[in-house]
């Protein structure tokens, strides 16, 4: 599960408990200007990873790292399929992180009232 928070003109993404382990990042800080937007979908999680580039995927239990399909890099973070956001990045490392949250609406919520300012 991650913790997302602002923090100046960034959006901070803070990875919790094991799956720093399991997703071999313990944070990642992501300017507002180049997010596009964010979706609660709990759907993605039944979409191809691609190749793990560094990764866990365990069908059903978790999803977490980096994952390369088509060209493009998704970072993951997701046990419970019910709570994943979808943030859709330009001009970043990732095309996309795949996120697992408490309340998937008040992210979305978070994310899209920050970038409007932005």
């Amino acid at each position: 599960m991650a913790h997302l928070h602002v923090d100046g003109d960034a959006l901070v993404v803070e990875i919790e408990g094991l799956d720093k382990l399991w997703a071999l990042k313990s944070s990642l800080t992501i300017p507002l200007a180049n997010i596009r937007g964010a979706t609660a979908d709990p759907g993605m999680i039944k979409s191809p990873k691609g190749i793990r580039v560094p990764g866990t995927h365990i069908p059903g239990v978790i999803t977490a790292g980096t994952f390369q399909l088509d060209g493009e890099r998704v970072f993951w973070d997701v046990h419970d399929a019910a709570k994943a956001v979808v943030i859709e990045l330009a001009d970043e490392r990732y095309s996309r992180l795949v996120i697992e949250v408490d309340d998937p609406r008040a992210t979305v919520d978070l994310v899209e009232s920050h970038i409007t300012r932005a």
